[in-house]
């Protein structure tokens, strides 16, 4: 049969979520993948990706997640490249979806998930490779002590955050894979953004997505922990050097890091983060 290819209309979208469900991840229902695919930020996108069709099926498809962000003062074009899933009977034909994405114009790329063969054949289009050096911190119930406090309440979020990390805030708050921290110490904050992640089959780690203030979380990385223990059921913490700065002692340098990568002719390394992407919209 043929096979026809098309961007992933908001009227795709239970089939497209029902084949990534069938297909790629069973532990993420149909309605979860159509739930992360219709991200809660205000944003005027093309498409959720592309999709490959045959006699009136979905064969494959990319998903994609958009954003504009402000990087020096300017509006910048973002398209997060999520899952990727070829039926094997249409396996030739999958390139096509992934070409179809980084033909669009105006678009800075990323790909925080890439897997497998996918990481060379980024690389021979162009991606970049972040710096994802990571090291294991295992939670422990340290005590909060000096005033301190950690809270993960939204009220109290809500009522210190300002700016552009309470549009963040705001713009996350109701995705499914984000998780929010107020840390707060005399007349200091930090806003911390994580994810639950699992390795090897076990969830229990939580991986940092966003660290506001790289100073205090360094100072209250242990009692960070003990709360995400003890609030969050959360063994340990994945800490990435890029994003929350120097890592304490203590911590377990991992011998392999995730891949994350982008495709930019304009931005640097510095200039990406982990926010308005599949990593706080997919709970996997």
């Amino acid at each position: 049969m043929p096979v026809e290819l098309n961007p992933i209309t908001t009227a795709d979208l239970p089939a497209v979520a029902r084949f990534m469900h069938e297909n790629l991840n069973a532990s993420v229902s149909t309605d979860a993948w159509i739930t992360a695919l219709r991200v809660p930020w205000t944003v005027s996108a093309p498409n959720h990706g592309y999709f490959l069709s045959s006699d009136g099926e979905v064969a494959g498809a990319y998903l994609a997640y958009y954003s504009e962000r402000t990087i020096d003062g300017k509006p910048v074009q973002f398209c997060n490249l999520g899952a990727w899933c070829v039926h094997d009977s249409h396996r030739a034909q999958g390139l096509r979806l992934l070409m179809s994405l980084l033909r669009q114009s105006g678009y800075h790329f990323t790909d925080f998930s890439p897997s497998g063969n996918v990481v060379p054949l980024n690389r021979k289009l162009g991606f970049i490779d972040l710096d994802t050096t990571t090291r294991l911190l295992v939670n422990l119930p340290w005590p909060t002590r000096g005033g301190a406090r950690i809270s993960s309440a939204p009220a109290e979020i809500e009522s210190v955050l300002v700016g552009p990390e309470r549009r963040i805030y705001e713009d996350h708050r109701a995705t499914s894979a984000a998780r929010h921290l107020l840390l707060l110490s005399g007349d200091e904050s930090c806003y911390v953004v994580f994810r639950r992640d699992s390795r090897k089959g076990i969830r229990a780690f939580a991986s940092m997505l966003y660290v506001g203030n790289k100073p205090l979380f360094q100072r209250m990385i242990r009692p960070v922990g003990s709360h995400l223990l003890l609030q969050h059921g959360v063994a340990a913490t994945l800490l990435e050097s890029r994003v929350v700065g120097e890592a304490p002692r203590g911590s377990i340098a991992l011998t392999r890091s995730r891949p994350k990568m982008y495709k930019s002719d304009a931005l640097t390394p510095d200039q990406i983060d982990y926010l308005y992407s599949e990593l706080t919209c997919l709970e996997w």
